[in-house]
């Protein structure tokens, strides 16, 4: 095991409470964007939190990680479902790293 996510989690939620004492608005702020994402109801809750580990994973976010996990499971996520997600997520990567090496090729030749 890599790491404990079930601990990390509940600190990491405890820590983000004491963010919300010393932050309140900072934290209603993330929290009424966090609500938006969702608000039209037009995607499904599994759907987003395999669009929000496809995230984490992009932005390296351990946390996001471990939340949106546990949140694509209880949304009756599959394993199957959250490794096609993920290999979107590769995909993605990979195709960045793609069109920033055309733009360093780019940034060559012009020096």
């Amino acid at each position: 095991m890599i790491q404990d996510w079930n601990a990390y989690r509940s600190a990491l939620i405890g820590r983000v409470g004491d963010l919300a004492t010393l932050s309140p608005d900072a934290i209603r702020g993330w929290q009424t964007i966090d609500g938006a994402a969702a608000a039209t109801g037009k995607l499904d809750k599994k759907i987003h939190e395999l669009i929000a580990l496809a995230v984490a994973v992009t932005t390296r976010c351990d946390g996001c990680i471990t939340v949106h996990a546990k949140a694509a499971l209880e949304a009756g996520a599959t394993r199957e479902e959250i490794a096609e997600a993920l290999s979107v997520a590769i995909a993605m990567n990979t195709g960045a790293a793609v069109v920033y090496s055309a733009r360093v090729l780019d940034a060559v030749d012009q020096l």
